[in-house]
């Protein structure tokens, strides 16, 4: 068998336009765009994410400054050397009394200690600090909210800004002469930003904040500069310590900044569940017209007549005849006994005693008044307790 293939030229042209198409398409691709690299920021992990003295370490041991980090003092831990430099960026205050006396002692053998002073906080805490109490130094407790920068100029810098939001201190108390005056003072309007003291051999600095050595200040040319004049009495002469944190981080404020994106769609859920689940509440209805109430006032009152003047067994025939109506639509079988049996039945079914079932059932002396209370008590009781099937 012989086969042959008809030519198309309507396949052929439309096979052609979509390679022109493409083609055009490609040709237009690669005159305009370019290929490229980025560098992009990805997220701190490890210790650049929780340490903020990161940066500066690094810079240290590139410059051949032996350094270590760490959360805690741990003097128990890690001994320090007579020119070796503690670095406290935490609040001072977090210090047990202890470690300070011992840090004073390390100092006077000719080491060299950096304090802040506490950063401000809410209004009319405490700012006693027992590691700056020899010193004589008292942070000044008006510095929340402190707005007034000093000016800071290096050369061949731009005018520069320092200590906006640090909390300011005086040196000695009134009528107190101090042991020693500070070697070197930085100051501005409202008071102290740094001072340094010398005890025995060592130093101790203390400086109103020390948010210029965090990772994302310490690439500015100022910030550098102050670091290296900060640091420069046991500079290379031993080991720097930098003491970053002294507590932990809260647990909720850790979860509302890093995990949102889990507990916002559990919290919407969780309302969208409640609203679903919550009891609506229609149209208020109209105030019940007055003859209805005139109408239950005088039912009320037509029943008080007929007990009052010796037609209580009416009032009686009428609680049992309900209770027997309903009775029938229940319990069919019982309701259709007489006498003894009817009352065992009932008896039976609301577990009572026969005998109460019989004079509940038996119309009341009229002038028993507490037989008759007793009697329409219990055949309301029993009415209540019956429910009738569902249709």
């Amino acid at each position: 068998m012989k086969l042959s293939a008809a030519f198309n030229p309507r396949a052929v042209l439309l096979t052609l336009l979509v390679l022109a198409v493409l083609g055009g398409l490609g040709t237009w691709w690669w005159r305009t765009h370019e290929r490229v690299e980025q560098w992009i920021d990805l997220p701190r992990t490890g210790e650049a994410a929780t340490n903020p003295l990161y940066v500066l370490k690094l810079a240290l041991q590139k410059d051949g400054v032996p350094v270590q980090a760490r959360r805690r003092l741990q003097r128990d831990q890690v001994a320090l050397a007579a020119r070796d430099t503690v670095l406290l960026y935490n609040d001072p205050r977090s210090m047990p009394s202890s470690d300070a006396r011992a840090l004073m002692n390390w100092v006077r053998s000719g080491g060299h200690l950096i304090v802040r002073t506490p950063p401000p906080g809410l209004a009319g805490e405490s700012t006693q600090v027992p590691l700056l109490s020899e010193l004589q130094v008292v942070p000044m407790a008006d510095a929340t909210g402190q707005t007034d920068c000093v000016p800071m100029q290096v050369a061949g810098q731009e005018p520069h800004v320092e200590f906006c939001d640090g909390r300011r201190f005086t040196v000695g108390a009134q009528g107190v002469a101090m042991p020693e005056s500070p070697r070197a003072v930085w100051r501005s309007d409202d008071g102290y930003v740094f001072a340094r003291f010398a005890r025995g051999s060592g130093f101790v600095d203390v400086i109103a904040d020390v948010d210029f050595l965090t990772n994302d200040k310490l690439k500015d040319v100022p910030h550098v500069a102050l670091t290296r004049q900060l640091l420069a009495p046991n500079y290379r002469a031993g080991t720097v310590h930098l003491v970053y944190a002294a507590q932990v981080p809260s647990l909720w404020r850790t979860l509302l900044q890093h995990s949102w994106m889990a507990w916002l769609p559990l919290l919407l859920a969780l309302l969208a569940w409640l609203w679903s689940r919550m009891q609506r509440f229609g149209p208020l209805l109209p105030t019940p017209a007055a003859e209805r109430r005139s109408l239950l006032e005088h039912i009320v009152a037509s029943g008080e007549h007929l007990y009052r003047y010796g037609y209580a067994h009416r009032l009686h025939d009428a609680v049992r005849a309900a209770f027997l109506r309903r009775l029938r639509r229940v319990d069919p079988q019982a309701a259709a006994l007489e006498g003894e049996p009817q009352f065992a039945a009932i008896a039976e079914r609301f577990a009572l005693p026969s005998h109460e079932v019989r004079a509940a059932l038996s119309a009341p002396v009229a002038s028993d008044h507490a037989a008759f209370r007793t009697r329409i008590a219990t055949l309301i009781r029993l009415h209540n307790t019956l429910r009738e099937p569902r249709p």
